[in-house]
């Protein structure tokens, strides 16, 4: 099972719409409506050339399954924020082994290629098993707070890695 990341191109935006629009990924989302072909373009014009951000594609096995976007991209600070959707219905049975090799990489380009001393994300609490993944790659729980979307109101978890606990992490995992 191989599994890398390239950057997003022109070519790869409307997956990106996609895997980001399918109803499992929008359940947990911060975008919970259903994003236009227009809404997502403009989101694609604003972020393909943003030294602060960074669109990847994630590869399993040579093929296009899902993204992670990198926002908030501090150089100085070395501090970044991440998020991720996954071709849940191109990987099929595939998902979860996909899934864990995506949290692998995107720390590992986090760290290495981008040099970062603490990677941040957000997801909601009732996201369960997604939080518990995060904690299992060694990010822990900084803050807890509430953010209204589509009118309703979350609980939202931020989670930090540090790259000494990622450090850590690894060597539990391979236990």
């Amino acid at each position: 099972m191989t599994a890398a990341l390239r950057p997003a191109t022109e070519d790869d935006v409307e997956d990106i719409r996609r895997w980001r629009n399918h109803p499992s990924a929008r359940a947990v989302s911060f975008t919970q409506h259903e994003i236009s072909p227009a809404e997502h373009r403009a989101w694609w014009s604003s972020v393909r050339d943003d030294p602060s951000r960074r669109v990847l594609v994630y590869e399993y096995n040579g093929v296009s399954a899902g993204s992670v976007t990198y926002t908030f991209l501090d150089t100085e600070a070395r501090t970044a924020k991440w998020g991720c959707a996954l071709d849940v219905d191109g990987l099929g049975r595939d998902v979860l082994p996909a899934w864990l090799k995506l949290e692998g990489v995107l720390i590992d380009y986090a760290f290495d290629t981008l040099e970062l001393s603490m990677l941040g994300g957000e997801v909601l609490l009732e996201n369960k098993q997604v939080w518990q993944l995060h904690k299992r790659f060694g990010f822990t729980e900084a803050q807890r707070y509430t953010q209204e979307i589509d009118g309703v109101a979350h609980e939202v978890l931020w989670m930090e890695l540090t790259a000494a606990a990622r450090e850590s992490a690894k060597g539990k995992r391979r236990k």
